[in-house]
C-alpha cells in the first residue's frame, strides 16, 4: 500500500518553511510562496489532515541540560518472541534518555539513541536498564564523538543523485 503523497511547488515552500521555523506565521508564510494567508491556511490545514505534517515543536540542547554523551546502543534479543519483542519496546519507551529506537537488520536487533551526562552514568543505565534482563543477549555501545550533520527536516522532494 502506497500512501505517499505527490506535493505541488506551493505546498513543498510551505513544509520547508515551517520545517525551519514552526512558529513562522501564516502571513509570512503566505508573503515567501506568493499566496493569501487563508489560502496558506487551507494548504496546511489540509497537509495535517492527511498526516504529512504530524506535529510541530522545538530543537533544545541536550549539553545546555547536562547531557555530555551520546550513544549509539546496538542491542540483540535472546529470543524473538513476541513477549520478548513487547517488553524490549515496553522497557524502551519507559526510558526518557532512549531518544530513538529502530529495529534493524545485520548482528544486533535494535540501534537506540541514548543520552548521558557522562560514561560513568552510561555504565550505571546498561547495568540498570539493560544488562539484567533475560530476554536482552547482547549490547555493543559506540560514543558519538562529534555532530557532522544533524537535520530534522525531511526533504519535501525527493532527490536521486
Amino acid at each position: 500500500m502506497n500512501d505517499q503523497v505527490t506535493l505541488d511547488a506551493i505546498d513543498s515552500k510551505i513544509l520547508q518553511l515551517l520545517q525551519q521555523n514552526s512558529r513562522i506565521s501564516n502571513q509570512e508564510i503566505a508573503n515567501q510562496v506568493g499566496s493569501s494567508v487563508s489560502s496558506v491556511w487551507r494548504r496546511i490545514n489540509a497537509l495535517e489532515e492527511t498526516g504529512i505534517i504530524t506535529g510541530y515543536g522545538l530543537t533544545v540542547s541536550p549539553e545546555k541540560l547536562g547531557y555530555g554523551e551520546t550513544i549509539l546502543l546496538q542491542v540483540s534479543l535472546q529470543r524473538h518472541s513476541d513477549d520478548s519483542v513487547e517488553e524490549f519496546a515496553e522497557l524502551v519507551n519507559s526510558i526518557p534518555e532512549i531518544l530513538e529506537c529502530f529495529a534493524t537488520t545485520g548482528e544486533y536487533d535494535y540501534v537506540l539513541k541514548v543520552l548521558a551526562p557522562d560514561m560513568r552514568s552510561f555504565h550505571r543505565f546498561l547495568r540498570n536498564n539493560l544488562m539484567d534482563k533475560p530476554y536482552i543477549s547482547k549490547t555493543f555501545s559506540q560514543v558519538v564523538m562529534d555532530k557532522v550533520k544533524f537535520q530534522k527536516a525531511i526533504p519535501t522532494v525527493p532527490t536521486s543523485r
